[in-house]
C-alpha cells in the first residue's frame, strides 16, 4: 500500500491546465510565485505521505469510538492532526487579518487532494473546518469573526456542518430543529442532527458547529431556515475556553467506508438548550450555508480525484509485481517465464483508463478552483464575472462526475488485483468502500445533475455554457492545426464529441422551455457527457502545453500520449450518452409503480 505524492502531475494540472501560474504576482496574490507553489506542493505532499498515509489502513480497521467522554479518533489521528495544523496547512487560503496566509483557494484545494489521497477519512475534518471558515468570513458578525476565526483558521479548533435530520435529507426545508431567542442576542437550539461528519472527536480542544434551525413563526420550507454558530465549549472574552455547551454526540453510525471518520448523531439541547449565535440574517440560513456547501462540493469532487489516484497507484504497483501467464506482444520484452500482468493488453487498458480518468477529473476540479479564485480576486469586473459563471458551471461537474469516476476507478483497481482485490488485507477494497459515499453527500449526484441542467445551463441566457463549448472548440482547433499526428487525432475526436455535446445542450435548453421534466429525465446522462468531454478538453489543453518539449522530456511526452488515449478510448463514449440525455421523461414513467412492484 505504498503511496507516492504525485507532485509533478498536480503541478502540471494546476499551472498548465488550470492556469494558477497566471495569478502569480497579481494584485490579489502579490507574494505568489512559481517557486512558492512548488514548495507548497512538495512539502505538503511529503507530509501527507509520511504522516497521514500510514494511518489510513489502521484507521479503517479501528474506526472512531464513542465513550463516556465523547468520541475518540483512531490511534495516531490526534497527534497527526496536531502536526498537520501546526505546519500551517489549514490556513492557506484564509484572511490574513485573522491569521490566514492569503494564498489562492486553488492551492489549498491541491493540498486537500493530498490528504484525500493519503487518508480520505482524516481529510474530512480540515475540509469541513474550511467550510465553516468560509461561511463565518462572509456572513458572520465582526464579534463572531474576531472570536472564532483565528483558531478555526489555524486549525486549533475544527468545524462541522449540521443540516440533516431523519426527515430532512436532500429536502433541507423539512428540518424541525428549533431556535428560541433568549433575549440577549443568543438563541437556545434544540433538536437532533444526523450524519454529522466529525461532529465530535478528541483531535481539537473545541468544535464549532454550524447548525440550521427554525425560529418561532418562521416561514415553511427553506425560506424559514436560519444558521447558528454553536460551540462545543463556550469561549470567554479572553479567548480561553469556558463551560461545556448543551451539545453532544449520542451515537455513531456503522458505515460501509470512511470508518476512521466519526459520523455522529448530534443532540442539541437535551437539557437546558444549546446556546448559539445567529450567522447572517434570520431565515437566510440557506444562503449562508451554501457559501460553504459550494466549496465543499468542489472538495468532495477532489475526494473522487484523490481516491482514484490512490487506487491507481496501488493497482499499478500490483500489476508490476504480480506475474501470470505469458504476454507475447510486439511492445514488451519476450517473456522468460511468466509475465507481469501489466504486460497483458487488457490490464494495460485498465491502468491507462484509471490514470487518464484521474487526470481528467483533476483538470476539471483545478480549473473550477482557479475560477473561484478569479471570482473573488479577479483583476477587474469582467474577470470576476467570468470566474463566477465558470465556477458555477463547473461545480456540479466537479462534484458529480469526479466522484462517479472515483468509484469507477477504485472498482477497476479491485479488478486488476483479481481475487486479492476482494480480500481486505490488500487495501484495494478500502478505496472502493471509502469512495462510495462521495456521490451521496454534499448533494447527491442526481441533485448535481439537476442543478447543472435546470440552473447552470440557463445562466446569463445560456452564454456561460456557450462560452465553455466555444472554448472547447478552440482547444480542438489548436490541436488539429498541429503537425503532430497525436495532437491531430486529439483535436478530431474532441471536436466531434463537443459537437454532440452542443446538440444535446441545445435540446435540453429547448426542453426546459416547454416540459422541464423531459430535461430533468436526461440530467444524469448529460452530467456524464459534459464531464467526459470537459475532461478530454482539459487533457488536450495539457497536451498542447506539453508538446513543444515532449521530445526532450519523457514526462511531457507521456502527457500527450495520455490525452491521445483518452481521446480515442474514452471520449467517444460521450456520443452514446446523447440518446438517454434527450429521450425525455415519458419512458421513465411508462412502467407504472404497480408494475414496478409486481
Amino acid at each position: 500500500m505504498t503511496y507516492r505524492p504525485p507532485v509533478r502531475d498536480m503541478s502540471f494540472a494546476l499551472n498548465e491546465i488550470a492556469g494558477l501560474k497566471e495569478l502569480c504576482g497579481s494584485k490579489a496574490f502579490p507574494d505568489l510565485e512559481p517557486d512558492l507553489i512548488e514548495q507548497v506542493l512538495e512539502e505538503s505532499g511529503r507530509m501527507a505521505g509520511d504522516l497521514l498515509a500510514p494511518l489510513n489502513w489502521t484507521g479503517d480497521q479501528q474506526g472512531s469510538q464513542l465513550g463516556a467522554d465523547g468520541v475518540k479518533a483512531p490511534d495516531g489521528f490526534a497527534d497527526a492532526y496536531k502536526q498537520w495544523f501546526e505546519a500551517g496547512w489549514c490556513s492557506i487560503p484564509g484572511d490574513v487579518n485573522y491569521g490566514g496566509q492569503g494564498l489562492p483557494l486553488s492551492l489549498a484545494v491541491a493540498v486537500q487532494e493530498y490528504i484525500n489521497q493519503a487518508n480520505m477519512a482524516f481529510g474530512l475534518c480540515p475540509m469541513l473546518s474550511q467550510g465553516a471558515v468560509e461561511s463565518l468570513t462572509q456572513h458572520g458578525s465582526d464579534e463572531l469573526r474576531d472570536k472564532y476565526l483565528p483558531k478555526l483558521l489555524s486549525g486549533e479548533w475544527t468545524g462541522s456542518m449540521n443540516l440533516t435530520e431523519p426527515q430532512a435529507g436532500s429536502d433541507v426545508g423539512a428540518l424541525k430543529a428549533k431556535a428560541e431567542p433568549v433575549g440577549d442576542g443568543t438563541y437556545k437550539i434544540k433538536g437532533t442532527k444526523i450524519y454529522i461528519t466529525w461532529g465530535d472527536h478528541d483531535m481539537a480542544e473545541n468544535i464549532i458547529h454550524l447548525v440550521l434551525a427554525r425560529l418561532p413563526d418562521a416561514p415553511e420550507g427553506t425560506k424559514g431556515v436560519s444558521l447558528f454558530l454553536v460551540p462545543k465549549f463556550f469561549v470567554n472574552d479572553d479567548g480561553s475556553l469556558g463551560d461545556r455547551n448543551d451539545v453532544k454526540c449520542i451515537g455513531l453510525e456503522k458505515k460501509l467506508g470512511i470508518h476512521a471518520s466519526p459520523t455522529c448523531v448530534m443532540a442539541y439541547g437535551e437539557e437546558e438548550g444549546a446556546i448559539g449565535w445567529l450567522i447572517g440574517e434570520e431565515n437566510k440560513g440557506m444562503r449562508c450555508m451554501f457559501t460553504m456547501m459550494n466549496n465543499a462540493r468542489l472538495n468532495v469532487g477532489m475526494q473522487g480525484v484523490g481516491i482514484a489516484e490512490r487506487a491507481y497507484q496501488q493497482a499499478l504497483d500490483y500489476a508490476m509485481e504480480r506475474k501470470q501467464g505469458k504476454a507475447f506482444t510486439p511492445y514488451t520484452d519476450k517473456p522468460d517465464g511468466m509475465s507481469p500482468i501489466i504486460d497483458h493488453p487488457d490490464v494495460r487498458r485498465m491502468l491507462l483508463t484509471m490514470k487518464a480518468m484521474t487526470e481528467a477529473t483533476r483538470g476539471i476540479c483545478y480549473a473550477n478552483a482557479v475560477a473561484l479564485d478569479l471570482e473573488h480576486n479577479g483583476e477587474d469586473e469582467d474577470k470576476r464575472k467570468w470566474g463566477q459563471g465558470r465556477a458555477a458551471l463547473l461545480t456540479p461537474i466537479s462534484k458529480g462526475f469526479s466522484t462517479d469516476v472515483g468509484v469507477d476507478v477504485a472498482s477497476i483497481g479491485i479488478q486488476i488485483h483479481g481475487g486479492m482485490g476482494f480480500i481486505e488485507e490488500t487495501g484495494a477494497a478500502q478505496h472502493l468502500r471509502d469512495s462510495r459515499i462521495a456521490p451521496i453527500y454534499e448533494g447527491t449526484n442526481g441533485i448535481q445533475a439537476i442543478d447543472l441542467v435546470s440552473r447552470k445551463l440557463t445562466m446569463d441566457g445560456g452564454k456561460v455554457i456557450a462560452d465553455f463549448l466555444d472554448e472547447i472548440d478552440q482547444t480542438a482547433k489548436s490541436c488539429s492545426a498541429s503537425n503532430d499526428e497525436k495532437l491531430v487525432t486529439i483535436g478530431r475526436e474532441l471536436s466531434q464529441a463537443n459537437a454532440t455535446l452542443r446538440e444535446t445542450t441545445d435540446w435540453l435548453l429547448e426542453a426546459l422551455k416547454s416540459e422541464a421534466t423531459d430535461a430533468l429525465g436526461g440530467a444524469t446522462p448529460y452530467l456524464k457527457m459534459i464531464g467526459t468531454v470537459a475532461g478530454g478538453a482539459y487533457l488536450a489543453k495539457g497536451a498542447l502545453a506539453a508538446h513543444p518539449k515532449a521530445g526532450e522530456d519523457s514526462y511531457l511526452a507521456g502527457r500527450v500520449e495520455m490525452a491521445a488515449f483518452y481521446a480515442t478510448n474514452i471520449l467517444p463514449q460521450a456520443a452514446g450518452l446523447k440518446a438517454p440525455a434527450t429521450s425525455g421523461a415519458a419512458g421513465l414513467y411508462a412502467l407504472s409503480t404497480d408494475l414496478l412492484t409486481s
